[in-house]
């Protein structure tokens, strides 16, 4: 039996987690939980699944649950994550949002757990960190994002065939099509319906700006070990085919299913298995009987350029980028600033950032906090704030 700690399990990707242990109880067990505000959730988890440990963000939360759930070991804040992320498990499933989700992974390494990451930020900002790690501890870090999924599904069996390009595919947003003009008037209601997934509120504001696909070309950079400019983005309405692999000989291998997160999730968990499904799959007479490609317009989604960019850039390029686009995102989502406010930043604080490189975590955790400081400063220079 398989033991999994799972970090953020009120998220999205922790539900959907659950969701494959509850369908296969014989092969995994749940031993930590953690969550960040959605304490009600977390409790109902701690009855069903009975872990060893379980984290909250606060304090107040953690001691009160304990009075409640006595065969638990609770803990709170960024220690406890990663006290979870270390504690015993064969497997950490990180589902966490943000910055947050950096450090338990690294953690997680160091201990000789193997890890499957649906936290992009954790590359985005720290790849160079966290792939010497996890050469030097030979663990397995397994991508949770259906893309990077599709990836290294395509992968299996070419690892030392030359790769031409990979080709990560896109939905597109809800704002597939859209002029610079039109963007200028979208709406915090109209950015958060997503046409194919469902997923937490800033992932799909990412989705919706194009930053979401951004951050994956850099992540596919670090997991693949692939020059940035040999990534190429297709936007890919129908969201069927998850991503592909061209090879030198133009041989294309990719992977298709239908869009449930919990496919790469149970893929991530069982490797080098595969779970039974019991959901319904491809329908090729129906949504998969038209399948449609088009270029995304970075001159329009600026956050496609800016990602590129940054990751070419290196050093805290991406880390300042992943910082400033988190409290953007927040600043949108609290109707702060305009959807364009997102990408118009981003382009500004850039502009004006002055790297450092050659990193080590506690490095990039500074940066990270220099960049947020910096971020709200520009927003309320420019009279947004």
């Amino acid at each position: 039996m398989k033991k999994i700690a799972l970090l953020g399990s009120t998220g999205s990707i922790g539900t959907q987690c659950l969701d494959i242990v509850r369908e296969n109880k014989e092969d995994y067990k749940i031993t930590a939980l953690t969550c960040g505000a959605n304490v009600n959730l977390l409790a109902a988890q701690i009855e069903e699944f009975k872990p060893e440990i379980a984290v909250t963000a606060k304090e107040e939360d953690a001691l009160r649950l304990q009075k409640l759930y006595r065969n638990t070991e609770f803990f709170w804040g960024s220690d406890g994550l990663i006290k979870a992320s270390t504690s015993d498990c064969h497997m950490v499933v990180n589902g966490l949002m943000g910055m947050r989700g950096l450090e338990p992974t690294y953690h997680a390494i160091q201990a000789g757990r193997d890890v499957a990451l649906a936290n992009k930020e954790t590359l985005v900002a720290g790849g160079e960190v966290v792939m010497r790690a996890v050469k030097e501890k030979g663990i397995r870090l397994l991508p949770v994002d259906s893309e990077h999924s599709a990836i290294f599904q395509s992968l299996e069996g070419n690892k030392d065939r030359p790769v031409r390009r990979i080709l990560l595919t896109a939905s597109g947003g809800p704002f597939r099509g859209y002029s610079a003009e039109e963007l200028e008037k979208v709406t915090l209601a109209q950015a958060l319906r997503h046409p194919n997934w469902n997923m937490g509120k800033k992932i799909t504001i990412d989705s919706a700006t194009m930053m979401n696909k951004g951050l994956e070309v850099i992540e596919a950079k670090w997991l693949f070990d692939i020059d940035v400019r040999k990534i190429e983005i297709l936007v890919h309405p129908q969201s069927i085919l998850h991503s592909a692999v061209e090879f030198e000989d133009k041989s294309v291998i990719g992977q298709m299913g239908v869009p449930d997160m919990r496919i790469p999730i149970s893929f991530a968990m069982s490797y080098p298995k595969r779970l039974p499904n019991p959901r319904e799959g491809v329908d090729f007479f129906g949504k998969a009987s038209n399948l449609t490609f088009e270029k995304p317009d970075p001159n329009v989604f600026k956050c496609i350029r800016i990602a590129y960019q940054s990751s070419e850039a290196g050093g805290t390029y991406p880390v300042v980028m992943n910082a400033a686009n988190e409290v953007l995102v927040e600043l949108f989502l609290n109707g702060k600033i305009r959807f364009t406010d997102i990408q118009n930043n981003l382009e500004r604080i850039l502009d004006a950032h002055k790297p450092t490189y050659n990193l080590d975590l506690e490095g990039i955790m500074q940066a990270d906090a220099a960049a947020r400081r910096i971020t709200y400063e520009t927003v309320k220079r420019t009279s947004l704030l």
